[in-house]
């Protein structure tokens, strides 16, 4: 347990009283000295959790692909931000860039910048991107101007959530406190009309004891990215595990070593995440003046950018060993019972657009993939 976080944490409680959930994420992840991203490259066998674009290169190439189409319907600016959103090891933007490189008017055109607050993601980022001279800021606001694409995988997750729990009285938020023996529990505050009108108004009479999330950061991204893509041309491209259309229940877990552990027992040395609501993130962008398509699951949206035709290319080519291993990574990705129907995807383009691909117009967002 990283003591330095975990006292840091009950110091302040003790002195301000109890944290909100986002309070206590911030700090369990994000703390300059003991947070989880400061100290840990989480990804990885070695690490805390896998994505997507460690499982299979097809991911990534099938997202370079997309761009690369959709930089042709906003009439091939030249230069145009590709930026992406928590870029973990830097794998799927090698990937992604590998593919781009198909196209070449399109990979000359592109200026890469990283949104990274990791300085250890950070590092392996600059080993593994090097020859492709990205740019690094901390935060979206910092992102420059112009026509822009944008990947996120597994972003949304990771931001601070709040929690609120409907009791005989109304609604309450869920706190982080400490007992009498020094430990960090949940508590509910007191009951509030403010919580209550924090509550998705779909989810504001559920029966008491039910829990509903809200993660106020995810929906400032959409509503800032919302504007900006009113503004100038471009689209941002977000893939995550969640909910659609919005649910109650608490989701928040936490993971060391790809085993779940007690969110509160660890704070900096166990990943922190909850599921996305992508209903309230749709609307948020939709609200600022973005399109949304989406959300559909990564299973249909892959296969429909042709992740069959990519593993059968790759396959012809490859060592029975590295077959088994291809089929297996792309499987996991599509397999509506592992990622393929609980990962989804949500586009969120610039008005007057057709329909980006891998988005059937034809089928509602959201409608779950056929097993």
């Amino acid at each position: 347990m990283s003591e330095e976080i975990a006292d840091k944490i009950v110091r302040r409680i003790r002195a301000e009283g109890p944290l909100t959930i986002a309070a206590f994420m911030a700090m369990a992840l994000h703390d300059p000295e003991g947070g989880y991203y400061a100290r840990r490259g989480p990804i990885g066998a070695a690490g805390d959790f896998t994505t997507a674009p460690e499982i299979s290169q097809v991911f990534g190439e099938l997202i370079g692909l997309w761009c690369a189409e959709f930089w042709e319907r906003i009439g091939r600016p030249d230069p145009v931000i590709l930026a992406e959103l928590g870029p973990g090891r830097g794998v799927l933007m090698s990937d992604l860039l590998r593919a781009a490189g198909t196209v070449p008017e399109f990979r000359r055109a592109l200026r890469i910048c990283l949104v990274e607050a990791s300085p250890v993601l950070r590092a392996e980022q600059e080993r593994r991107l090097r020859l492709a001279q990205p740019a690094w800021v901390t935060r979206v606001e910092e992102l420059p101007d112009g026509p822009m694409l944008m990947v996120a995988n597994e972003f949304l997750d990771a931001l601070p959530i709040r929690q609120f729990v409907r009791g005989a009285g109304g609604w309450s938020e869920r706190m982080v406190a400490v007992d009498p023996a020094g430990r960090l529990v949940f508590v509910d505050g007191p009951a509030s009309p403010a919580a209550s009108l924090l509550v998705p108004s779909r989810l504001r009479y559920c029966a008491p004891g039910t829990i509903v999330e809200i993660c106020p950061a995810a929906l400032a991204l959409a509503g800032a990215l919302g504007s900006r893509l009113a503004r100038l041309p471009g689209a941002a491209l977000f893939i995550d595990y969640g909910d659609f259309p919005t649910a109650s229940g608490p989701t928040l877990r936490a993971l060391q070593r790809h085993r779940p552990v007690f969110a509160l027992t660890a704070p900096g040395t166990a990943d922190l995440s909850a599921h996305v609501d992508f209903a309230a993130f749709a609307e948020a962008a939709r609200a600022a003046g973005a399109e949304v398509h989406g959300p559909t699951s990564q299973g249909r949206f892959l296969t429909a950018l042709g992740a069959g035709l990519r593993l059968e290319a790759l396959s012809a080519r490859a060592t029975p060993a590295q077959r088994q291993s291809l089929e297996s990574g792309v499987r996991r990705l599509l397999d509506p019972g592992e990622m393929g129907d609980l990962f989804k995807v949500v586009a969120l383009v610039s008005p007057g657009l057709a329909s980006p691909a891998g988005f059937d117009p034809g089928i509602d967002p959201g409608e779950p993939a056929q097993r």
